[in-house]
């Protein structure tokens, strides 16, 4: 949710150790997850209220389909292969060419 890293957690843990004191420290702890737990509970019901976690679940879903269709419709294995032919028609000329010319000789 905050991708906090653990280093960042040592240093959190670290000042409100310093802050509270060791003492208050597991009331401030079950406080502050009370506090995100409340937080996350009226998040889920506006979400559900209002009718948004449907609208996120349908742009999830649409944005899905669009890379399926983007990677299926993707044209870089055809250019891919159509410079490989070319490059082999030009190789293959060019050959043929030197041949000529040295057959010319």
């Amino acid at each position: 949710m905050f991708n906090i890293g653990f280093a960042e957690l040592i240093l959190i843990l670290l000042v409100a150790f310093v802050v509270v004191g060791p003492k208050d420290l597991p009331k401030v702890a079950a406080a502050l997850g009370r506090g995100m737990r409340t937080i996350k509970q009226y998040i889920r019901e506006f979400q559900e209220g209002s009718g948004l976690g449907d609208v996120v679940d349908e742009f999830k879903k649409t944005s899905r389909d669009l890379e399926r269709t983007l990677k299926e419709n993707d044209p870089t294995p055809d250019l891919k292969q159509a410079q490989k032919d070319v490059e082999d028609a030009v190789r293959s000329t060019a050959d043929a060419a030197k041949d000529a010319l040295e057959k010319n000789k």
